[in-house]
């Protein structure tokens, strides 16, 4: 903690220093004053001891040595107080006299005792050791007249000590003077020269407390800490400048994520919510319902003819009618109900809280009386239905995945019976719709080993002489027994394996037709189906080119029949594949003429050779007079459009009579002959 701020560092720093300063040079004060204090007193002692050896001289000179005037003499070391004591010696160093100094007592009695050998150790001149100076002096001159020896011996500790101790007290008092000062005045450097630093740490604390970079600094002080000031000014401004980009670009992220959940979770054409934010939302509503014992109401829905509405009108046109068929939905929907687009013309509603069978039904008719309402687009007048499935959550037991597929089962079930309509999901629909999957997965096998056959109905002129045939699919599975086209081409479409179905048919058809026309002569006239699928194959016309190379076989005797709806779904296409196919020689019929839903302004669009007479309509010959003024007019309007008229089946001689007098060049049905196989027709009508 002491070293934690710049500022306490350098105070103690400074401090240290100062003070280890003024301790060194108080350090060297004491060891030059001991080293000068024992210079003087070394000095001062030679000069005495010298001054006394040579007043010794004529009192050792006699025979006799004059002790009392030696001992006069000694008594002026009285005078210096840290004399131990001194010794007079002849020149045989024979102790004489010894004064004894005031410093020198041991057990209260003045010990003198130097004895030869101690006094031989002593050199000559001045010399110390063990605290005492010793100052030994011959008596006369030396080697010549020497008369004897005089040794004085001097206390230099004791002295040398109270001398540096009577400095330290003088010095001490001064020292800490200088210590005080020099640390206060380090403190008030440090704090004028750190104070624009802290000054910048209060506004950095600022900052981080408000995040507002947009605060002035402004801090004086010396160079450097103005370039601190000036760069830490150009880094806030740099800081503030780009927290405005961020939070423009944060704002920018916000909306674009917000437009990417809406993206993610809500259909961008009509607004609603998109299958996966349905999916997710249904499965929530699901987990809660079984926990309370609850259910919940699941409503499957498409647009009956959208595909032939925007094949016919644009895609434009298809646009703008999901947006108002959505709108017209959701008008009819309670408050709390969930309405999502699925995907091209399918809609899933989510009814909560338990609605009975009666709201529900309500509900659903009253959504299907306004989209069968005309709508108004871009000038068009547009006329479409809805077929919708119900199911409850109850009946799926909860599951996810068994409750959209019984809505969706059940909305194909309206579609079977005839669109525009609802249908209440209940379990038998569900080993129909297993009776479809197992179907599908047995068209292929049943392809391959053989189990299809062509059946041919034979058409007449109004002679009813024979003059072409139509090829009609049978399936007589291993399995199921014999299935009924009505339900295994529709189950082929929905598959995706109507393509080599129809392969197959056009071999097989181009195979047997040599054999009819050699049977019922050249101009004797094929037909066989097309499906939707079918149309949009862009290898199809290929096909039929190869084919008509494989079997040598002119495309005049090849009729290919597609029906209303088949066209109108696939309108541009279809067109297409219509002017191929006059160009190569082959005809071209639109069966099941006036079931459609559409106008007649596309008959005016494309080149037709034969136009088909559905059986309702001949059914109805005599029995219902709309129905009869309806056969009546589609068969003037074809001949004002110099069409083939050809009538579907035609049981009676009533009909007969009736078509033919009304101008129908063709007839075709069970009056004239049943399908069969080709040994059949060929065995049945013989050759011609």
């Amino acid at each position: 903690m002491l070293f934690k701020t710049i500022r306490s560092t350098l105070t103690t720093f400074n401090s240290l220093a100062i003070a280890g300063l003024c301790a060194a040079v108080l350090t060297f004060s004491i060891l030059t004053h001991e080293d000068l204090y024992s210079e003087a007193v070394t000095s001062d002692l030679d000069a005495l001891s010298n001054n006394l050896s040579q007043d010794l001289v004529p009192y050792l000179s006699g025979d006799e040595a004059d002790l009392i005037d030696i001992r006069t003499l000694l008594l002026r070391l009285e005078e210096y107080e840290n004399v131990k004591f001194a010794v007079v010696f002849d020149k045989n160093y024979q102790q004489i006299d010894v004064h004894a100094g005031n410093t020198l007592q041991v057990d209260g009695k003045i010990d003198m005792t130097v004895d030869r050998e101690q006094l031989m150790d002593i050199p000559f001149g001045m010399s110390s050791k063990n605290g005492e100076l010793y100052a030994y002096k011959r008596v006369g001159q030396a080697n010549i007249a020497e008369v004897g020896y005089l040794l004085i011996v001097n206390d230099l500790e004791k002295p040398l000590v109270r001398s540096k101790l009577s400095l330290l007290l003088k010095v001490l008092p001064l020292t800490f003077i200088v210590i005080a000062i020099g640390i206060a005045l380090s403190l008030w450097l440090n704090s004028r020269l750190l104070f624009p630093l802290q000054k910048l740490a209060k506004l950095a604390h600022k900052i981080k407390e408000t995040n507002d970079y947009s605060i002035d600094i402004k801090v004086h002080g010396k160079q450097e800490v103005l370039d601190l000031s000036s760069e830490f000014s150009g880094m806030m401004d740099t800081i503030h400048n780009e927290e405005i980009k961020n939070k423009r670009y944060t704002k920018q992220l916000m909306q674009q994520r917000k437009d990417m959940e809406r993206l993610a979770n809500f259909d961008s054409l009509t607004g609603l919510p998109n299958r996966q934010y349905f999916m997710e939302t249904l499965r929530k509503s699901l987990s809660i319902a079984q926990r309370e014992d609850d259910d919940l109401v699941l409503m499957y829905f498409d647009l009956d003819g959208f595909k032939g509405v925007n094949d016919t009108y644009g895609h434009e046109v298809g646009d703008k009618l999901l947006i108002e068929a959505s709108k017209r939905t959701q008008r009819f929907l309670r408050h709390g109900d969930l309405i999502a687009r699925l995907g091209g013309d399918e809609f899933l509603i989510l009814l909560y809280n338990n609605p009975n069978d009666f709201v529900v039904s309500d509900i659903a008719q009253r959504i299907i009386k306004e989209i069968s309402k005309p709508f108004d687009i871009l000038e068009w007048e547009i006329l479409i239905s809805a077929s919708i499935g119900l199911t409850r959550a109850k009946d799926a037991s909860y599951n996810l995945s068994d409750f959209v597929s019984n809505a969706d089962v059940a909305m194909y079930k309206s579609k079977l019976e005839g669109k525009n309509t609802h249908t209440i999901f209940v379990h038998e629909m569900m080993e129909d719709n297993k009776r479809k999957l197992m179907l599908a997965n047995n068209l292929m096998p049943g392809l391959k080993n053989g189990e299809f056959e062509l059946y041919y109905q034979p058409k007449v002129d109004q002679q009813e002489e024979i003059v072409g045939f139509e090829a009609l699919l049978r399936w007589n599975s291993s399995e199921f027994g014999f299935v009924s086209p009505v339900e295994f081409i529709g189950i082929a479409e929905q598959s995706g394996k109507i393509s080599e179905i129809t392969y197959w048919v056009m071999d097989q058809v181009m195979q047997d037709t040599p054999t009819l026309i050699e049977a019922f002569g050249d101009e004797t006239v094929v037909s066989l189906n097309l499906s939707a699928h079918d149309l949009r194959n862009s290898n199809l016309f290929e096909d039929i080119q190869n084919l008509f190379a494989k079997y040598q076989l002119r495309p005049q005797n090849i009729e290919f029949e597609v029906t209303e709806s088949t066209y109108l779904e696939n309108f541009d296409m279809a067109n297409e594949f219509f002017r191929d196919i006059r160009e190569i020689g082959s005809s071209i019929a639109l069966d099941d003429f006036g079931t459609g839903y559409s106008s007649l302004s596309y008959l005016t669009q494309i080149e037709l050779h034969t136009l088909k007479i559905d059986k309702q309509f001949v059914d109805n010959l005599g029995v219902s007079k709309r129905s009869t003024l309806v056969t009546t007019t589609i068969v003037e309007m074809a001949k004002q459009l110099n069409l083939n008229i050809c009538a579907e089946g035609v049981e009676t001689r009533e009909q007969r009579d009736f078509l033919v007098e009304s101008g129908c060049q063709q007839l075709q049905g069970y009056l004239f002959g049943k399908p069969a196989p080709l040994e059949a027709i060929l065995k049945t009508f013989g050759t011609k």
